[in-house]
């Protein structure tokens, strides 16, 4: 799943790209992707002629704010990407007299040529836009989330409201005593949403290698210095992975259809079996509340 690098690599390119314009129509081929009650007719005939005014990140959702009181969040979830270009349909089919348009067939990018990408094949929701361009949703597990909602009240919807802080805004106060609340393992605490929201499994196990930190180490026996290297290991794990345009191991890839290069200089993710970079001993992978953690064993005792 797209971590806070990844959703807010997506986000600064969406500003570049797709601010201050206007939805001119949309399409699906699921409609399970979009949550609102009356489906993709309500959220077309609300989005319709609509200005995005502004775009932002919470936690791992993505806010399309427009002109007007409507808001509309993205959750890509486990595979989904937002891209931005425009397609065609390749050898659709007609549909009969009673229908309209075409079934069937592949979407084919026309530009940018990086759309070629063959994670990028799995579109299933295109919104049509002013400027002669596309935004699209590519999702291979069709988990992904779509709903608008009227009057901006984003704050208000429950799975929002849950949410712990951003890890990047947080200070170290704020870090040390959402920490200091809960009497737990560190790898599981720092990917509970609730206490902070957008570090996942990638970056949780970066973050504590760069801390010296072993996974099950639990928070009661931190001492405030521990946590203070997490939070600065947080910081500079998070930031450098937003420079490098978040990771791309699996699905997902940025809104021009390329990919995140942080996986090239990851430090212990998915590096089991290999060397520490940093002293030489061998990465290690155990299982914590069923995800998988990589640390070095010598320097994360």
């Amino acid at each position: 799943m797209p971590e806070l690098p990844e959703v807010q690599t997506t986000v600064n390119y969406l500003k570049k790209s797709v601010l201050g314009r206007k939805i001119f129509d949309i399409w699906t081929d699921t409609p399970k992707l979009i949550k609102n009650k009356g489906g993709l007719a309500e959220v077309k005939k609300e989005l319709k002629g609509k200005k995005i005014i502004n775009i932002f990140r919470r936690c791992k959702n993505i806010i399309f704010d427009f002109d007007g009181p409507l808001s509309m969040l993205v959750h890509q979830k486990m595979s989904g990407h937002l891209l931005v270009g425009r397609w065609r349909k390749e050898n659709p089919a007609p549909l009969t007299a009673s229908q309209k348009g075409w079934a069937g067939g592949k979407w084919r990018p026309v530009f940018p040529k990086t759309l070629n990408d063959p994670m990028n094949r799995f579109i299933h929701v295109i919104f049509y836009l002013s400027g002669n361009s596309e935004m699209a949703l590519s999702d291979l597990r069709k988990f992904a989330k779509i709903v608008v909602f009227k009057d901006k009240k984003i704050d208000e919807v429950e799975e929002i409201k849950k949410l712990g802080p951003d890890p990047l805004e947080i200070d170290f106060n704020g870090f040390l005593n959402s920490l200091r609340k809960k009497k737990a393992k560190i790898k599981p605490t720092l990917l509970d949403q609730s206490v902070f929201a957008g570090i996942g499994n990638i970056y949780g196990d970066e973050i504590l290698w760069h801390a010296n930190i072993h996974p099950l180490r639990r928070i009661e026996n931190l001492s405030d210095n521990d946590i203070k290297k997490i939070y600065l290991s947080s910081k500079k794990v998070l930031n450098l992975a937003l420079k490098k345009g978040g990771t791309s191991f699996d699905d997902y890839r940025k809104p021009d259809g390329t990919k995140g290069l942080y996986h090239l200089i990851r430090k212990v993710y998915q590096r089991e079996g290999e060397k520490c970079l940093r002293d030489g001993a061998i990465i290690k992978r155990i299982k914590i509340n069923g995800r998988s953690s990589h640390f070095c064993p010598r320097h994360q005792r």
